[in-house]
């Protein structure tokens, strides 16, 4: 809290004439006492420009009571840690000789800070020599902190955008690497980016705080179940699981290679297979592990690649990469399992 010193007899002698005018009905001074805008009047015959009036708003806005204010170095409300640009700016204001309105951080007398604007008016005497300063503060604190929170706005989509261009680097780059035929190549980077828009889509409605496990699964498979009536065929579940943005995005992307493999060579590309996909949290000596469960059944006889395509490494090494665990591709010949185990995501449920 700033520090109250005492008053001169000087200083007391000044309220006194602020006091005497006040009675006398002196239009300004009750103009300044009714109005919402916070005002003070400081002494500027006085070394530091001692506050001599204070009006209702000013005190509202401050917290103080006006014998804690009357007497008072106007730079008492100073937050501790302002800068020597700012006082100097404070200085030549009331100097008067500048008009450039300087923002200050303030203290209240509960401690808490709050952000003021203000505007310095000298008033001179007939030989035009300073004596009094009238000073208005516009509470700027919203405004101030509404520029923190776009600041912190932009910088997390200029964050989010060079991920999503990052990974829009790598499906493309993928895609050239291992199709060569135009048609391919543009059906393969169209699924993927789709694929990558629907998880945007997703963590949006969420605010970009997390997503549910459970709708990271359903929004990469909804265009793969709603078509061709395989929805009955799909069956997800597991415990409630929330992942941050980052992980909700790479899982997206991971699901909709198991799937895109599933309406090519698997459970999706008969009339009759079906894929299960589970999950539950385990307790391990490092901690909780989620292990997740892809299960095909009732699909054409399964055999291992040949070579892997980006899917593949994106599955085994890309994602395993991002959720700092391990994952597995069997493919057994009743049906493709795929078991990724990984930390357990650290984020509260809320929905």
């Amino acid at each position: 809290m700033p520090q109250i010193v005492k008053k001169s007899e000087e200083q007391k002698d000044a309220e006194a004439e602020v006091e005497s005018f006040q009675k006398h009905l002196g239009p300004f001074v009750v103009a300044a006492e009714t109005t919402r805008m916070p005002m003070v009047f400081t002494d500027a015959t006085e070394p530091n420009n001692h506050i001599i009036f204070a009006n209702d708003s000013f005190l509202k806005l401050t917290g103080y009571a006006r014998e804690e204010v009357l007497g008072q170095d106007f730079n008492f409300l100073l937050a501790r840690n302002a800068n020597a640009e700012v006082l100097k700016q404070i200085e030549l204001e009331f100097e008067g000789e500048t008009d450039s309105s300087p923002e200050i951080l303030s203290h209240r007398k509960d401690g808490s800070e709050f952000w003021g604007g203000l505007f310095i008016n000298p008033v001179r005497d007939e030989d035009g020599k300073i004596v009094q300063h009238f000073i208005s503060v516009v509470d700027l604190t919203k405004h101030k902190n509404e520029q923190i929170q776009s600041k912190m706005l932009i910088d997390e989509l200029n964050h989010r955008v060079k991920n999503t261009l990052s990974t829009v680097q790598s499906i493309v780059w993928q895609a050239l690497r291992t199709v060569t035929d135009p048609k391919l190549l543009h059906e393969s980077i169209e699924s993927r980016l789709l694929a990558l828009s629907r998880s945007h889509d997703l963590l949006t409605r969420e605010k970009w705080k997390s997503a549910r496990l459970y709708d990271v699964v359903h929004d990469a498979l909804e265009p793969f179940g709603v078509s061709d009536g395989r929805a009955e065929r799909i069956v997800i579940k597991g415990e409630r699981v929330r992942f941050p943005p980052k992980a909700a995005l790479a899982l997206g992307i991971a699901f909709n290679e198991l799937a895109t493999n599933a309406v090519k060579y698997g459970a999706f590309s008969n009339a009759v297979g079906s894929i299960l996909i589970d999950w539950s949290i385990e307790p391990s000596p490092q901690g909780d592990r989620l292990i997740l469960y892809w299960r095909e059944r009732d699909g054409p006889k399964v055999s291992a690649p040949t070579r892997k395509g980006f899917g593949t490494r994106m599955i085994e090494q890309g994602l395993a990469l991002e959720l700092e665990g391990t994952t597995d591709l069997d493919y057994a010949p009743e049906g493709l399992i795929c078991t990724m185990n990984f930390p357990a995501p650290n984020v509260t449920y809320n929905g």
